[in-house]
């Protein structure tokens, strides 16, 4: 089956029990046991739900893996992930990283003992030169966030398996819609499903998903034995928001394109991150390794005030943290997804107080390239 087909009919798709054409939200806590010797399918929630269960196998399809797990939000999937490490374990971790991961990496896994060197990803002479003899992964973002850098996924992941690391990618801009990191050799694909894969900003959750499956148990048992895992009704909601997830980034993702282009001409805008335009340094190996160039693009303006009007009278895109809802999403990566990160760290990143980031959601993008212009000018 297709891409689109899968999401409407693939496992998930009909109750195995009663043959409803969704999956029951199963709010329990606990499952009766008939024998003391044998127990069933389901012991405690904790462990396993049938709601949950048919959202991670749906997950996993999509993304070409054997096994996904999911989790109460974007970070608990990656600090569970990270718990696959030891102290003394070294990360070669992509340069502008989330915010959020690289506060957990540099102040809890860093006071544990995890030690982090971060790279500019898009340089795989530099990824492979930061590798250590204690160096156990490479950590990547593409694109990245905010500056929707782009990696080279393949080529990362061949130096992965030949140094014995596993390779982890934060696949959330793209969906596995537009990009399966897994079938381009990497071990281990990360979503904020918060974002696109729920896709109305009404549920936080995050995803793990390998093909391995020793790599699988081994997720597996940090999912159980730390427990930050997805209730019941969160994964009834991402369901149901996976059944529409072609359409709206096609939509979306078109709009983007129009919208990038219009920023690009624009006299305000003084530079445009977005690897659907051509003039993007990773243009060509995105579009080698990614059907689209997604729905999220961040810009910078001419200055702090045009920046501010912009955010702060903006009708059709709300001016809040977040992305890949089906309304568009205006954030300020140095007072939100990046506040995380010392003034200093962002600034060598190229992360500065001009910089703006655009989730297009599926609004008229007439309206919405309309709303941009009264702010910025015309």
């Amino acid at each position: 089956m297709k891409f689109a087909t899968r999401l409407i009919h693939g496992s998930h798709a009909v109750d195995p029990a009663t043959g409803a054409l969704s999956i029951p939200v199963y709010q329990t806590s606990t499952f009766a046991q008939q024998s003391v010797d044998h127990f069933g399918r389901y012991d405690y929630a904790r462990s396993g739900n049938p709601t949950r269960e048919a959202l991670e196998e749906a997950v996993a399809d999509l993304e070409g893996g054997s096994r996904a797990f999911a989790f109460g939000s974007g970070m608990a999937a990656i600090s569970s992930t990270l718990m696959l490490f030891a102290p003394g374990d070294h990360l070669v971790v992509c340069e502008d990283v989330y915010g959020g991961a690289f506060r957990v990496m540099t102040r809890l896994f860093g006071q544990w003992g995890l030690e982090v060197t971060f790279v500019d990803a898009t340089s795989l002479a530099a990824i492979e030169g930061a590798i250590r003899p204690e160096t156990r992964a490479i950590y990547l973002e593409s694109p990245s966030n905010p500056l929707l850098k782009i990696t080279d996924l393949q080529g990362a992941a061949e130096i992965a398996r030949r140094r014995g690391l596993l390779t982890l990618v934060d696949s959330t801009f793209m969906t596995p819609y537009l990009q399966r990191p897994l079938e381009l050799g990497c071990d281990i694909v990360l979503h904020s499903g918060t974002k696109f894969l729920n896709g109305h900003s009404d549920v936080v959750c995050g995803f793990a998903v390998v093909k391995d499956e020793e790599l699988g148990r081994r997720i597996g048992f940090v999912q159980n034995a730390f427990g930050a895992i997805l209730g019941p009704q969160d994964c009834w909601l991402t369901l149901r928001g996976l059944r529409t997830l072609k359409i709206r980034m096609e939509e979306s993702q078109r709009s983007a394109i129009r919208v990038a282009a219009w920023l690009d001409a624009h006299p305000r805008v003084t530079r445009v991150y977005y690897p659907g335009l051509e003039s993007h340094p990773g243009h060509a190996v995105h579009a080698s390794q990614a059907s689209g160039p997604g729905a999220v693009l961040s810009f910078e303006l001419e200055s702090y005030e045009v920046t501010k009007r912009l955010l702060e009278g903006v009708d059709l895109a709300a001016f809040a943290v977040s992305l890949g809802g089906v309304e568009s999403i205006l954030s300020y990566p140095a007072k939100m997804s990046h506040a995380a990160m010392p003034p200093s760290e962002r600034a060598s990143r190229g992360i500065s107080d001009t910089l703006v980031r655009l989730s297009v959601g599926l609004e008229d993008v007439d309206d919405l390239i309309d709303d941009l212009a009264r702010l910025i000018g015309g």
